[in-house]
């Protein structure tokens, strides 16, 4: 039996195959927005970044809040401070879609992360022409091959690249790449469990190699705040915790911490 991971990518497969028969909305004129660079973010900022996340769901939670208007969700999430916005555009496991990103697009002024499992160029023709400025690539679901061409491929088109690794092998992998945006995702795409000692213990090997350090999945609290930051990260993407949020103002306000 295949892994979470495993059944996302097989899914995917069937994706990319789909979005080439859609090849003919890619001419058709979007609002274009000026670039927004995360990097330039991070270069100047003297508080820990925050990608904040609109999220309709997960393999591992279910459905979070499939009711939340993303125009709306982004809005709140530039006015109390965010630094980016990460849109889901994975529809069979997350609820998410390309719509989903060009809504947000057309609220903020902010850059963009298309969050999804890429595997195919045509997902990268479709997150710049819907508005993104950034793509994750997960390096747990790439060969050494794929992983290269898609992220130059990514680079070509004006992209920043976010790379995501979960264990010290994938570590080194975004590292020889040259990647300057590496993400530590705590959660193990293969079973799902989050422990924030995954980016604890990679974010000295990542730091020493000159890329920006962004901690993704399971922060909730101060305290998981306190130590992704002591561990050196730059920035953090959270999604859930803001998504479920009561007061989004107050959440967003305590991770605004200084590095």
């Amino acid at each position: 039996m295949g892994t979470i991971l495993d059944k996302i990518i097989a899914e995917k497969h069937t994706v990319v195959e789909e979005l080439k028969t859609r090849k003919e909305e890619l001419g058709t004129t979007v609002q274009n927005k000026p670039k927004y660079s995360f990097l330039n973010t991070l270069k100047s900022a003297n508080t820990l970044s925050v990608i904040a996340e609109f999220k309709r769901a997960s393999p591992s939670k279910g459905e979070i809040n499939a009711k939340l208007d993303p125009t709306k969700q982004a809005g709140d999430y530039e006015q109390f401070g965010a630094d980016a916005i990460s849109v889901l555009t994975d529809t069979p496991f997350f609820k998410g879609t390309f719509e989903d990103l060009t809504k947000v697009r057309s609220a903020v002024e902010l850059p963009i992360l298309c969050k999804d499992f890429i595997i195919d160029p045509i997902q990268i023709d479709f997150a710049k022409h819907y508005g993104a400025n950034l793509i994750l690539l997960i390096v747990a679901a790439l060969d050494d091959e794929t992983l290269k061409n898609l992220y130059e491929y990514a680079i070509e088109k004006d992209l920043e690249v976010l790379v995501e690794v979960h264990n010290k092998e994938e570590a080194e992998r975004a590292i020889a790449l040259g990647a300057s945006l590496i993400g530590v995702n705590n959660r193990n795409l293969k079973t799902f469990e989050v422990s924030l000692e995954t980016t604890e213990k990679l974010a000295s090997m990542i730091k020493k190699s000159g890329s920006f350090l962004v901690s993704e999945s399971g922060i909730a609290t101060t305290d998981d705040i306190r130590r992704v930051v002591e561990a050196g990260a730059n920035a953090i993407l959270v999604g859930e915790t803001f998504m479920r949020s009561g007061n989004l103002e107050e959440t967003l306000k305590q991770m605004k911490v200084s590095i």
